[in-house]
């Protein structure tokens, strides 16, 4: 088996080798779309080493007889871990004060428990279920919203599966966890954020577009949310006008896309990843 390992191709270098090979494995940054995809001669499978499959024309490679997989499973823990990282930080203004710490300035600032607050989740699939887990044993209750309404995960977790509305309305937390398909319109826009009744300190370690940048940069603006985290960009780096204004915002956080950045992550991508490519080629999946 011949293996080259190029994390930093260009696209058009891609386009114009990977008539090559028969298996094709690439993470966030890489878009497979038709015109990679046509240039695949050879493929016979197009793995994504990571959970979304929003950056591969997943419809348009089975139609060509291609197989596509992915490790779903590889980074729940460390994007659960990731979003209540964010939300203790925030809660007890770690960055700011160790910043003024270091410049001598051991001033005194009140913060809050998590425990006893609202959680809201949009979006309760695998990571959305892992966080409501984490949340209650922070005595957190819990919200969640997701167009397939899982009851039996609901009840298992304790968890009051609510409208979208009701759930912006409410919760102290928000935690996004959604997959976004291109072309979709964001889920939270000027609407939602005019819904939210409890200046929520909001996290997003899913997808940027999920989110009307300009919207959020508005509810920023007058309060509506506290604070807004995300480990996601519109654009990596980012290059629109609202990019920039947010990350001008002192209440917007960001982090460069690292939920799955641990080496326990990793190693399950890498294994989850090989697993699928094998059962693939071999016609178990």
């Amino acid at each position: 088996m011949h293996v080259d390992y190029r994390p930093d191709i260009e696209r058009q270098d891609l386009v114009s080798s990977v008539g090559g090979y028969n298996v094709l494995v690439v993470r966030s940054r890489t878009r497979v779309d038709r015109e990679v995809i046509d240039a695949g001669r050879a493929l016979k499978v197009i793995a994504r080493a990571g959970i979304g499959l929003d950056t591969i024309d997943t419809e348009y490679a089975r139609s060509k007889g291609i197989k596509v997989v992915f490790a779903p499973g590889s980074s729940t823990r460390s994007v659960t871990e990731l979003t209540f990282a964010a939300f203790l930080s925030i809660s007890r203004s770690f960055c700011t004060l160790s910043t003024m710490a270091r410049e001598g300035k051991f001033l005194k600032k009140t913060g809050r428990e998590v425990s006893g607050k609202t959680l809201g989740i949009i979006g309760f699939g695998r990571i959305g279920q892992d966080i409501a887990s984490v949340a209650s044993a922070f005595g957190m209750e819990v919200l969640a919203y997701d167009v397939v309404r899982n009851e039996e995960a609901a009840e298992r977790l304790g968890v009051s599966l609510v409208a979208l509305e009701d759930l912006l309305r409410g919760s102290d937390y928000i935690s996004i966890n959604v997959t976004v398909s291109p072309g979709q319109p964001p889920l939270i826009g000027k609407k939602e954020f005019s819904a939210m009744g409890r200046r929520p300190v909001i996290s997003n370690t899913s997808r940027a577009a999920a989110v009307d940048g300009n919207a959020l940069l508005e509810a920023l603006k007058s309060g509506v949310v506290s604070v807004y985290y995300t480990d996601v960009m519109w654009n990596e780096p980012p290059r629109e006008k609202f990019e920039m204004d947010l990350l001008r915002m002192e209440n917007f956080v960001v982090t460069p896309h690292i939920g799955a950045q641990t080496e326990e992550a990793k190693r399950r991508v890498a294994m989850e990843t090989a697993s699928n490519i094998v059962k693939a080629w071999r016609g178990e999946i």
